[in-house]
């Protein structure tokens, strides 16, 4: 029974009950691969954390290859068809200023100023939607001809091998896009000043008994960079953590190679150059060693749980000799 129940602490540290035998060398290199990657990733989910803005809507929306479709649907609102839609952005930010008001337990005059901040937020979409009409109606009609195109040109090539096409295909999305670009940059805007300004209806009191109130982007896909963007600077620091402390390593290494191949296959096949992404690939490789070699048991904390597994599971191999 109690080596049932340890089942999945062994499995967080090392199956085995000890990590075949190898030279010193070896352990050194091990222990350093971890470091380094644990480090790595450590790293970049402070720097993420810190930017505050930081997204990874460029990552997906530049994706290549058979999945590059799936990549491209984790952008959130990846068509603009919610943010150029009035009926849903008034409906955002009037849930918004309702949200805040509640928050910051708004008065009437408190109140006022709410709807006269979503007023002027709501000229101010009329207006980028003025501006900008014609770019907006050539991109809404571009949309079924891009995806039409996409479907075709991923036939074609299946079919002819014809590589030119993954070209062509690429130039006719980013000139789809850039139709949108500038009103969508726009209306972003809007709606990060539309926060700032409901937030600084607040007192100081108010403010420092609640603290700020986010303006959450509504979902429109099941997963996208509306919740990627929140859970993957602590996915990083966690993952960071666990390999630069040895604790729970082939979890932590496992997770990271799942995810660094990911990014390898988003961008497969791979370019060399910037945009090469076979530096992802080997570090997943070098992640997947150290997830099945044990190395967290090499000056990590996974040691100190392994000899508490082998001791709990001596202890019930003792007791069912008494027995």
């Amino acid at each position: 029974m109690r080596k049932f129940l340890l089942l999945p602490l062994r499995l967080s540290i090392g199956w085995g009950i000890s990590p075949k035998l190898i030279g010193f060398t070896a352990i050194l290199m091990l222990v350093l691969l971890r470091l380094s990657i644990g480090w790595h990733f450590y790293t970049e989910g402070l720097t993420k954390h810190n930017q505050g803005n930081w997204t990874a809507a460029p990552f997906f929306a530049n994706a290549r290859g058979p999945l590059a479709e799936q990549y491209r649907q984790m952008v959130w609102d990846y068509d603009g068809r919610y943010r150029l839609n009035k009926s849903a952005t008034m409906q955002v930010l009037a849930v918004y200023r309702e949200q805040v008001a509640t928050h910051f337990d708004f008065d009437k005059d408190q109140k006022r100023q709410a709807q006269a901040n979503y007023a002027k937020a709501i000229d101010q979409f009329d207006w980028v939607m003025d501006e900008n009409a014609a770019d907006i109606e050539e991109f809404k009609l571009g949309i079924d001809r891009v995806k039409k195109f996409d479907t075709d040109a991923k036939e074609r090539s299946l079919r002819e091998g014809v590589d030119s096409l993954g070209g062509q295909r690429d130039t006719i999305r980013r000139e789809w896009t850039g139709k949108a670009r500038p009103a969508l940059d726009q209306i972003d805007k809007i709606w990060d000043n539309y926060a700032v300004a409901q937030n600084a209806i607040a007192s100081e009191r108010q403010l420092a008994a609640k603290g700020k109130f986010p303006l959450r982007k509504p979902r429109t896909n099941r997963i996208d960079t509306s919740i990627v963007d929140g859970l993957l600077p602590y996915f990083d620091i966690a993952v960071g953590l666990c390999l630069l402390l040895g604790l729970f390593t082939p979890v932590a290494a496992l997770a990271a190679g799942v995810f660094l191949f990911s990014v390898f296959l988003s961008q497969y096949p791979p370019e060399t150059g910037t945009t090469s992404s076979n530096y992802q690939l080997i570090e997943s490789m070098a992640c997947f060693v150290l997830a099945s070699t044990g190395a967290g048991r090499f000056a990590g904390l996974d040691y100190f749980l392994h000899l508490f597994v082998r001791k709990s599971e001596a202890d019930e191999f003792d007791e069912d000799d008494d027995a």
